[in-house]
């Protein structure tokens, strides 16, 4: 009855936790190595393995996420399971996936994956586990890391066949092995056991028995320990299969070659508990009875003390079988019933088909109920089997389609990046299309701003030449008047009365000499007045002057306020470029008319003066004056400012609320 407490599968939890060489050693990498190393050691009481455990995790828990931080918390998470503290090796698997995932480490998220999917194998949570190490794998082999695939894929089939998936699990056997090169012979080793029991389980057993001889062949190459237990529990394995064919001379065989490696068996309880019931049992089918029950007796107190259910209960139903062969119908109900009460309390529904079948054989009379519960659990079992197997199959594929609608999301959604990029592209290259379109008319509107001034400009001075010009010719016909007409008659008078001045009446002669001394003055003075007037001896000499003179003359009609205008005659007016004289001219027009609208000023002071390298207006008044931060900027204020920022040079304003204002503009001069 025991054939299935030991069918071994091999695959080792741990065995992918390779050690890592620190370089890096301190005080406190040298306590977690300690603590965990007392953790680990099989020989220290459970509670002191456990706190050493829980003492290397606080340090661990306050550092940084690193490689070394994860590679420690592997570490503590193997010690929780070996010491079987399952929530606490659960939760901290959890963690590592979190922190994997954040430091995007996928060699650590894929062994992640295995420590979870190993806590839900062990609690036999077969969708999940199967799930978490299909996760591990796809990583594993996007990694292209084809001895941690193959182990992924072996687990998996551990899940198929636990969930009796006998051809998918012997399908992915199989895919793991087409990784796996002859050389990794541990794990060609675990596919060949596997494959030994799916074909058991099939009832093929020749096969399976040759997968197992494999499986032995593989393990005499190296004289490990390890090779040494492995071989072990592959004879334990055939001798099932050679009791299941009821081949129970031959099962003797191989149990008691197993058992014959004492010192093997010494540090392990449980194989050596199970070979000697599984050789128990064939003995008690060959009716060799000399070591019956005292031989199943023993292990069942070995399997309590072990704490191991399925070993109990497989001892106690191999007891039942017994004592009903021995006709002892009391002691055989009572072992079969603790089987029943065992396997239901801990919801073992396999073991409580076997315990409700030698139930039914010890208890004829209550058959119908125990074959109503036993058939109405099989079917249940069957079920929830093909449920999980069907479960089993669709986990891949539907993760492969959650993949592939990721993968078609993730293209949609740089799709949509990409065609967001692509619009705000196209609108930025509008936007500077349209920005260097508005800026080239503002440009070309500010160059027809400035020819329209240098017009405006020149068309003044036009103005200015020909009244220039009118005057000029005025004045010279004034003076040739002057000199041709007044004069000669002047002149020829003189000479007339410097005649008559030979007369020698004296009287006559005095007066006559006076009119004549006059009018040498009168000539004189005319002669000087032509002069003047020839020459260009005028106030005005220079036109921007003039406009400016001509400006401040308007304005003292127009303005209340008295002004004082000062001119450097130092300044040289004809070498400054004209849109500089334009800015200074509409300058002093805008400040005039905020000065005639706003001010109420009683003096104005306007002032050109001449620095180093700059012209200076100054424009002062006694005004009101106004708060310049606070008051808002008009379009007078603005073009000011343009016009002084338009000549590069620099303007100041100077003013505070009943003060007066004093504007100051510098500009470069040439």
């Amino acid at each position: 009855m025991y054939k299935n407490i030991l069918v071994i599968v091999g695959i080792l939890i741990f065995s992918s936790c390779e050690k890592i060489e620190i370089k890096k050693t301190n005080q406190k990498a040298d306590s977690i190595k300690l603590y965990l190393k007392n953790a680990n050691d099989i020989k220290t009481p459970f509670e002191i393995r456990k706190r050493n455990n829980e003492k290397a995790l606080n340090i661990v828990s306050k550092q940084s996420n690193d490689t070394l931080n994860r590679f420690y918390y592997f570490k503590i998470a193997n010690r929780y399971y070996n010491i079987g503290e399952l929530e606490k090796f659960k939760k901290i698997s959890l963690k590592l996936i979190r922190n994997s995932v954040s430091a995007n480490d996928s060699v650590h998220l894929a062994k992640s994956y295995t420590f979870i999917a190993d806590y839900y194998s062990y609690k036999f949570v077969s969708d999940s586990a199967y799930l978490y190490y299909y996760k591990s794998g796809k990583i594993y082999s996007l990694l292209k890391d084809n001895i941690k695939t193959a182990e992924t894929i072996l687990n998996k089939a551990v899940c198929q066949l636990n969930e009796k998936d006998y051809v998918g699990s012997e399908k992915s056997i199989f895919k793991a092995l087409k990784l796996l090169n002859i050389k990794n012979k541990k794990l060609n080793y675990q596919s060949y056991n596997l494959l030994g029991i799916i074909y058991n389980e099939l009832s093929e057993f020749d096969k399976s028995i040759e997968y197992h001889n494999k499986a032995l062949e593989l393990l005499k190459s190296e004289n490990s320990e390890e090779n040494r237990r492995l071989s072990l529990i592959s004879l334990n394995n055939i001798g099932l299969i050679y009791q299941n064919k009821k081949d129970y001379k031959q099962s003797i065989l191989y149990f008691q070659k197993a058992l014959e490696e004492k010192q093997q068996l010494k540090g392990d309880l449980f194989l050596k508990a199970a070979l000697n019931l599984n050789l128990g049992y064939s003995q008690f089918k060959l009716n060799n009875l000399s070591e019956l029950p005292r031989l199943f007796d023993k292990q069942l107190k070995s399997f309590q003390q072990l704490n191991s259910i399925s070993g109990i209960i497989n001892c106690k139903l191999n007891l039942t079988e017994y004592y009903t062969f021995k006709k002892d119908k009391e002691k055989a109900f009572s072992f079969a019933n603790s089987s029943y009460q065992l396997a239901k309390t801990k919801n073992l529904p396999k073991d409580i088909l076997l315990s409700l079948k030698q139930l039914s054989i010890v208890n004829p009379k209550k058959i119908a109920d125990y074959s109503s519960e036993y058939i109405k659990i099989s079917d249940s079992l069957q079920l929830a089997e093909r449920k999980m197997r069907n479960k089993l199959a669709r986990i891949e594929f539907e993760t492969e389609e959650l993949t592939v609608e990721k993968k078609d999301l993730v293209i949609k959604q740089r799709n949509i990046i990409f065609i967001a990029f692509g619009i705000v592209f196209l609108l930025s290259i509008a936007f500077l299309i349209r920005f260097q379109i508005m800026k080239n008319r503002t440009l070309l509107l500010k160059q027809e701003q400035q020819k329209a001034n240098e017009e405006v400009y020149q068309l003044l001075l036009n103005q200015q030449n020909k009244i220039e010009s009118v005057r000029q010719l005025e004045k010279k016909r004034i003076a040739q008047e002057l000199h041709d007409g007044i004069l000669g008659k002047l002149f020829g008078t003189r000479m007339n009365l410097g005649i008559l001045n030979n007369e020698k009446d004296d009287n006559q002669v005095k007066k006559r000499m006076f009119y004549i001394e006059e009018l040498k003055g009168i000539e004189q003075e005319i002669r000087e007045i032509s002069h003047d007037l020839s020459s260009e001896k005028t106030a005005v000499f220079n036109n921007f002057v003039a406009m400016v003179s001509q400006f401040i003359e308007n304005q003292k009609s127009v303005c209340s306020a008295e002004i004082k205008f000062e001119l450097d005659d130092n300044i040289n007016w004809n070498q400054q470029e004209n849109m500089l004289k334009i800015n200074f001219y509409r300058i002093l027009q805008e400040c005039f008319q905020n000065i005639n609208k706003h001010a109420n000023a009683t003096q104005v002071f306007v002032t050109f003066e001449k620095s180093e390298t700059n012209i200076i207006l100054n424009i002062q008044d006694n005004g009101i004056g106004f708060n310049y931060f606070k008051k808002k900027k008009g379009i007078g204020l603005r073009n000011m400012i343009a016009r002084t920022e338009d000549s590069k040079g620099t303007m100041s304003v100077d003013t505070n609320p009943g003060k007066g204002t004093t504007l100051n503009f510098e500009m470069p001069q040439l």
